[in-house]
């Protein structure tokens, strides 16, 4: 396995800080990009109130014409 120029000769503890930086920015990074893409999505919420809308609708056409 090949290692990274420069990177052998640094202590143990550097290394665990880089690895640990390196990890935690690309958690943060996969956070960051997920609450942004839930957040600025409404679609699920337009489709269930145009369907709520449709169903009322429906509802009050029902009841507004007699039954015979």
């Amino acid at each position: 396995m090949s290692s990274i120029k420069g990177f052998s000769s640094l202590a143990p503890k550097t290394k665990n800080l880089i690895v640990a930086g390196g990890l935690s920015g690309f958690v943060m990074g996969v956070y960051y990009y997920t609450m942004r893409a839930v957040g600025n999505t409404d679609e699920l919420q337009v489709a269930i109130d145009k369907f709520e809308e449709l169903k009322n609708k429906e509802e009050a056409e029902t009841a507004a014409t007699p039954r015979s």
